[in-house]
C-alpha cells in the first residue's frame, strides 16, 4: 500500500510548477521539525556548537535547516519521472566535469565520494543522464516498500545499483569501467578508520581507499549544492590517488583522512547542507 501511495503521490507532484514543488517541501520539513525526537536535535546542535564555534542559537537555526530542507529533498525525488536528457541542465549543473573525463580515460572505473550534503540523490541522477556510468551504492532500507520504491526512481536515469554489502558486484562493475559513488562522511563503528574531522577523533568507513588501491583507480571527490529554487550545482574536484606501498594500513588510513578533510572542507562552506542529525562521532576513540 505504500509503495503505491508515493507512486500515487510522485504524479501528482510532477504535474505541480518547480516553484509549488520547492514551497511544498520547505513546507513538509517545517511540519515534520516539531517531531525531531530532543535528544537528536541536541546531539546536533552540540556537534554544531564544538565543530563550528557557534552559539546555541545559531546552532540550533543552522540544524533546523539541515533537516527541514529533506522536504524539498523529497519532492525533488518525486519528481524524478520528469528528468531527462532534454530538461537536466535546468535543474542541475555539473563544474569540474574534466576531472571526471580524465578518471574515466585510465579504463580502471572510478570511485567516487562524497558527503549526505545537498540532495546527493539528484547528483547521481544527473551523472547518469548526462552519460556517465554512474553506479549508486545505497544502503537497504528496513522497509521493502520504501526500498523497492526508491530504487525503482534512482534507475530511471539509467544509473547502476548495487547494495553496499555486494563487494563483489561493486568490483565487477568496476572492471566494468563504472563510477562508484560512495557516502563516506558516516560513523563508522569499530570497522573504521580512525580520523580527525572538526579537530575530533571519529571513525571513517575506508572503503573507497581499499577499492582504489586494489583497483588501483581513481578517486574523484563531488558534492552538490543548492542554487536556487529547484535548481543544484554538483562540485566535482581532481582525481586523488592512493600510493601504493607496501605498508597497507598507512596507506588506506592516509587517503581515508585526506578524503575525510575534503568533505569536512566542503561543510564548513555550506554547514546548512549537511545531515548534522547522524551522529557523526558516535563511535568513542583515545587515539590513532
Amino acid at each position: 500500500m505504500a509503495y503505491y501511495f508515493v507512486k500515487f503521490l510522485s504524479q501528482v507532484v510532477c504535474l505541480l510548477p518547480v516553484g509549488i514543488r520547492s514551497k511544498l517541501g520547505t513546507w513538509l520539513g517545517e511540519l515534520c521539525w516539531p517531531f525531531v525526537p530532543k535528544r537528536r536535535k541536541e546531539m546536533a546542535v552540540n556537534n554544531a556548537m564544538i565543530s563550528l564555534g557557534l552559539e546555541r542559537s545559531a546552532a540550533l537555526e543552522l540544524i533546523k535547516q539541515s533537516a527541514t530542507r529533506f522536504g524539498r529533498m523529497f519532492m525533488e525525488v518525486l519528481s524524478f519521472p520528469q528528468l531527462n536528457k532534454n530538461n537536466i541542465k535546468q535543474y542541475v549543473t555539473i563544474h569540474g566535469g574534466q576531472y571526471l573525463d580524465e578518471a574515466l580515460s585510465y579504463g580502471r572505473g572510478v570511485i567516487l565520494i562524497g558527503a549526505h550534503s545537498g540532495n546527493w540523490e539528484i547528483m547521481g541522477q544527473a551523472l547518469a543522464i548526462n552519460g556517465y556510468p554512474f553506479v549508486g551504492i545505497p544502503q537497504k532500507q528496513t522497509n521493502a516498500a520504501m526500498d523497492k520504491f526508491i530504487n525503482e526512481y534512482r534507475l530511471l536515469s539509467g544509473m547502476q545499483l548495487a547494495y553496499k554489502t555486494d563487494v563483489r558486484e561493486m568490483m565487477r562493475l568496476m572492471d566494468k569501467g563504472g563510477m562508484l559513488g560512495l557516502l563516506m562522511d558516516q560513523d563508522a563503528k569499530e570497522k573504521g578508520v580512525v580520523v580527525e574531522f572538526f579537530g575530533r577523533l571519529a571513525t571513517a568507513a575506508p572503503g573507497a581507499a581499499v577499492l582504489a588501491r586494489m583497483k588501483n583507480a581513481p578517486i574523484v571527490p563531488m558534492f552538490i549544492t543548492e542554487t536556487g529554487v529547484g535548481q543544484h550545482a554538483v562540485l566535482v574536484q581532481p582525481v586523488i590517488w592512493v600510493t601504493k606501498t607496501d605498508k597497507k594500513d598507512e596507506d588506506i588510513s592516509s587517503v581515508t583522512q585526506q578524503l575525510t578533510t575534503i568533505i569536512e572542507n566542503h561543510i564548513r562552506q555550506y554547514p546548512h547542507e549537511w545531515f548534522w542529525l547522524h551522529d557523526r562521532w558516535k563511535t568513542k576513540v583515545s587515539g590513532r
